[in-house]
């Protein structure tokens, strides 16, 4: 009996405890309102972006005309954690008695942080302190890493706006930066992104018609110097001649789990007598992200008609239950109604991911489109993807991509 009543009266006390130390926690607030944020990098330098509090448990964050909405958002005591829409990334800060946030982002498998901190209620990203603007609109040919055997070529995408202020992108054989956004301060030049995936910074210095001394940044763990000039005229390599089939191949071959475990190949009666299109991707992937949101609503107008689509997923998740909750993630954000491979984990490297797909010369970009015939022969493969930050390089992709996807499908 005495043990009975020692037990009560134990459980009684930890309830007690219990219910007191939840009486203690105190909920900061999560202000509603636009906040500046950082991220700290490289060189002491920082990359701010602007987002704004909707609702305490949305937040909507800005890169030029790209908004990206928040929704999985938790506050408990001082702490908030905020996890990307998309992306395998998220952001972990304390709360402070003016509404300021302090901590850190991280993202993917390696978790690797970069101090983050917003200030409530400032509306800018870029400070500035010069009434003069240099004009940047138009196009740039741009080198990065220059001098180096790691120097590659890329095209440079700006537009003046007002108050200084500029976006645009830049383009590469691999894909586009998205969107950009940020300023001209007397002769300095930033331009800026965070999409949950990467955070990028670009800046240098103007001079006539050149850029020097330009740096770009990934996060706090990558940078390279690049430099460009003015030149409307420069175009880079043609996407649909990068990637192709190795001698003595005209088809391709695969057969890989969907994420229900399901094994799925072009033998399949869903592929056969219909013009196939093959995304080579990943979910950690931003230029993957606007591919699919375009593909994702291609398929949902055409899925009646002899197209099919079928995505092969790499992920660098270490896990195939992590990149399967990744994937599926991916899949009810977008919309996607076309079957996802998952064709690698642990690693996205390309070198790995070609041995998946043994036809092709290589993998040269995440992603690369590869467009099939009904009588299951390659017609043609797209290396890369200009999305909708590229603009009129954007509508032309749509345009060449459906008048060709049309007469695939009608032969």
């Amino acid at each position: 009996m005495k043990k009975i009543v020692v037990l009560i009266g134990l459980l009684v006390f930890m309830a007690c405890k219990t219910d007191k130390q939840e009486e203690v926690i105190i909920y900061k607030e999560f202000k509603v309102g636009t906040y500046r944020a950082s991220l700290a990098i490289k060189d002491q330098k920082e990359l701010p972006f602007v987002f704004k509090v909707d609702t305490i448990n949305t937040l909507t964050i800005y890169n030029a005309t790209e908004k990206i909405v928040v929704d999985d958002i938790h506050v408990k005591g001082d702490s908030i954690h905020i996890k990307m829409p998309v992306f395998d990334a998220n952001i972990n800060a304390f709360i402070d008695d003016k509404g300021n946030l302090k901590g850190y982002y991280s993202k993917g498998p390696s978790n690797k942080r970069v101090p983050f901190t917003a200030i409530y209620d400032v509306h800018f990203s870029y400070p500035t302190t010069s009434n003069t603007h240099i004009p940047v609109e138009g196009e740039w040919e741009v080198t990065f890493s220059p001098n180096t055997e790691d120097s590659y070529k890329a095209k440079g995408i700006f537009k003046d706006g007002k108050d200084n202020k500029i976006t645009g992108t830049f383009l590469t054989e691999t894909g586009d930066y998205r969107y950009l956004d940020g300023v001209v301060d007397n002769n300095k030049l930033q331009l800026s992104c965070f999409d949950g995936a990467h955070s990028f910074l670009f800046d240098g210095f103007i001079k006539g018609d050149s850029i020097s001394s330009g740096m770009f940044y990934s996060g706090n763990h990558f940078k390279e110097p690049w430099v460009a000039v003015r030149n409307n005229n420069y175009e880079l390599t043609d996407p649909n001649t990068l990637t192709f089939l190795k001698e003595g191949y005209d088809k391709i071959e695969f057969s890989f789990p969907d994420l229900e475990g399901k094994q799925v190949s072009l033998k399949d009666d869903r592929f056969k007598n219909k013009a196939v299109i093959i995304q080579i991707m990943g979910s950690w992937c931003p230029n993957c992200l606007d591919e699919s949101k375009y593909l994702s609503q291609f398929y949902k107008e055409n899925k009646n008609s002899n197209v099919e689509l079928v995505a092969l997923a790499f992920e660098n998740a270490k896990t195939l239950e992590k990149a399967t909750s990744n994937l599926t993630r991916l899949k009810y954000r977008i919309g996607i109604e076309y079957p996802i491979l998952i064709a690698q984990t642990g690693s996205a490297n390309k070198e790995l991911a070609a041995e998946k797909v043994p036809m092709l010369n290589h993998i040269l970009s995440y992603p690369t489109t590869i467009f099939i015939d009904k009588k299951g022969t390659v017609r043609k493969i797209h290396t890369g993807f200009n999305g909708p930050a590229t603009g009129e390089k954007y509508v032309k992709f749509i345009e060449e991509f459906e008048t060709f996807v049309k007469k695939l499908s009608n032969e």
